[in-house]
């Protein structure tokens, strides 16, 4: 498990983070060489990245608009994570103890025969609208999450790379429901009367696509003026999401109007794939989004930007907090940006480029446009587990 901060290496080329070392991207030779001779044998790998149409740096942290401070933090918190207590799973085990308080009281369940993990968002906020026993055991757990909410906010605050943050946007899904909203609005309002001085926001776009409009801040500007449109992926523990997203450059240069205009989505936890079967699913969504942007003529770049819970290094393997995913990602065998440009490896006329950062950075960056009256700002992305990541704006348009 890892974090990555922007540039903080010591002397021996260890990073730090939360106070202990972590290592930076695993070496792919087995024993230390000369300087000299693993220079050149880092030129000839960059070389063969080029040659594969592979890009990099991949995880860049350091962008035209933006500095990316950090991501993927780890904080502890007695035996576990501080991020723990705020994840989707969280609320689901704060919802079940709540049901079998108020079950073992009413002498039935309220909320019917499905297991608490099996109740869909939809199926929470129609139980939270008749307002009965159902619904008040709801309110406690959003109660309940609300305050772990504000609590998690207050410790990753703390954080080096998070001092001076001033506003938060909470992304994933969870916010798209009644039961979700409303939680995260409370937690707003308990940190308001604590008077820490952060405002919450939750994420603009639709969850299944601001893990891929992030990318037009990512991909390289050159690029995006010569095309319509880029793909992207968004890889998580869960589900995957392919899209075109069409940059609308020359109507807003800030990127403000990107959208997805074709998206598809893979449930894959439900098939229990291995690495290479994930990587296969993910190429033929991306060869039908070829297909469709041909048919519609939408010009795409030969470009595909892939985000994925870890630490990612800078030569496109993952380091730690991938353990939500299919198979062994960490392996020094799987490279996931040359395995989708090994299937798939032009688009149109182009040799197919392929970079990798991680997804809570990338749906950060989908609220770049709409940041630039603050000059610190972060994302916490509630899934399976809960991402974060924090940035610093390079020239805001304003003081907050």
């Amino acid at each position: 498990m890892a974090s990555k901060d922007a540039e903080k290496v010591n002397g021996n080329g260890k990073s730090k983070s939360n106070g202990k070392e972590q290592h930076p991207a695993k070496k792919r030779v087995g024993h230390a060489r000369p300087g000299a001779v693993r220079e050149t044998k880092e030129a000839k790998d960059a070389k063969a990245q080029r040659e594969l149409g592979i890009i990099g740096p991949h995880g860049d942290m350091r962008l035209a608009s933006a500095v990316i401070e950090g991501y993927s933090l780890e904080l502890r918190d007695g035996d576990g994570y501080v991020g723990d207590a705020a994840s989707r799973t969280a609320f689901r085990h704060m919802l079940d103890a709540w049901r079998k308080l108020f079950t073992s009281m009413a002498g039935k369940d309220p909320m019917g025969d499905k297991p608490t993990r099996e109740l869909s968002k939809h199926r929470l906020d129609a139980l939270l609208e008749k307002d009965g026993v159902a619904a008040q055991a709801i309110a406690a757990a959003s109660e309940d999450y609300a305050m772990q909410l504000a609590h998690v906010v207050r410790c990753f605050l703390k954080h080096k790379t998070w001092r001076g943050v001033q506003r938060i946007i909470i992304g994933g899904g969870f916010h798209q429901s009644e039961v979700g909203s409303g939680a995260i609005a409370r937690a707003a309002k308990i940190l308001q009367a604590e008077k820490v001085p952060v405002e919450l926001r939750t994420l603009r776009h639709h969850a299944d696509e601001g893990g891929l409009i992030g990318w037009v801040h990512l991909a390289p500007p050159a690029l995006l003026q010569s095309y319509d449109a880029i793909l992207a992926v968004d890889i998580g523990g869960t589900n995957v999401r392919c899209g075109i997203v069409q940059t609308h450059l020359h109507r807003a240069p800030d990127m403000s109007l990107a959208e997805v205009v074709r998206r598809e989505k893979w449930a894959h936890a439900d098939d229990g794939p291995t690495c290479d079967g994930l990587v296969e699913g993910i190429v033929t969504m991306l060869e039908d989004l070829v297909a469709h942007a041909e048919k519609k003529k939408i010009r795409l770049a030969p470009y595909i930007g892939v985000a994925c819970p870890g630490l990612v290094e800078e030569d496109g393997s993952l380091a730690g907090g991938t353990q939500n995913l299919p198979g062994n990602w960490e392996s020094t065998r799987f490279h996931l940006p040359r395995d989708v440009c090994e299937r798939l490896p032009h688009i149109g006329d182009g040799r197919t480029q392929v970079c990798l950062h991680n997804d809570a950075v990338v749906q950060g960056l989908s609220e770049m446009p709409f940041m630039q009256d603050v000059r610190h700002w972060a994302v916490l992305t509630v899934g399976t587990g809960l991402g974060n990541a924090s940035y610093t704006n390079r020239v805001p348009q304003l003081s907050r």
